[in-house]
Formats: structure tokens, sequence, C-alpha cells
């Protein structure tokens, strides 16, 4: 059974950084695209970054410069790395394989001071 997990969220200030888990079970990373999106309250989620299984990345316009997607080699997790942090950041974060439409229960971000 295929399942992914997301971690790392929490609370943190303007300008802050968090890093984004996504760990799985039953599948391997390294051979599928992955996708993070988000949803913040009163509006639809939306694909915040990819990651490709030749390791190439796309970003949202909003985030380009801030937040990384990293795939360390011989680990099955991905990461979301996010600088800057910025209260329109605030949402919850999913990981998503889309080849395989599976999907984290998501990780809250809040960004306030």
């Amino acid at each position: 059974q295929v399942q992914l997990v997301e971690s790392g969220g929490g609370l943190v200030q303007p300008g802050g950084s968090l890093r984004l888990s996504c760990t799985a079970s039953g599948i391997g990373f390294s051979i599928n695209d992955v996708e993070w999106h988000r949803q913040a309250p009163g509006y639809q989620r939306e694909l915040v970054a990819e990651i490709g299984h030749d390791g190439r990345t796309s970003y949202l316009d909003s985030v380009k410069g801030r937040f990384s997607v990293l795939r360390p080699r011989g680990q099955n997790t991905i990461y979301l790395q996010m600088n800057n942090l910025k209260p329109e950041d605030t949402a919850v974060y999913y990981c998503t394989i889309p080849y395989h439409g599976v999907w984290g229960p998501g990780t809250q971000v809040t960004v306030s001071s």
C-alpha cells in the first residue's frame, strides 16, 4: 500500500524558515514525479513546487527564489525548504505522486507575528 506522510509544519514568524518532509512507504520517490501543493482557507488548492524523476524542478512564481524541493540520494523522503516565509504562505501543505493519485494528509504552516 502506497502512503505519503508530511511533517515539519508549524508556526513561524515572517521571514523565518521551515523544512517540510514528505516520506513515502510502498513506493520509491526516485522513479516518480512528486509535487507539493498547498491550500489556504477559502482558496483552491494550488501547485507550489514539483520535482521530476529526472531531478528537474519547477515552482509557483510567488515562491521562486524562496522555496526549494530537495530529494537526497538514498532517502525515500522529499523536502520542501521554505525560506523568507510570508503570511500569505499560510496553508496546509500536501505532497502527492500524481501518477499514482496518492496524497498525504497534509501539514499546517502558519506564518504570523
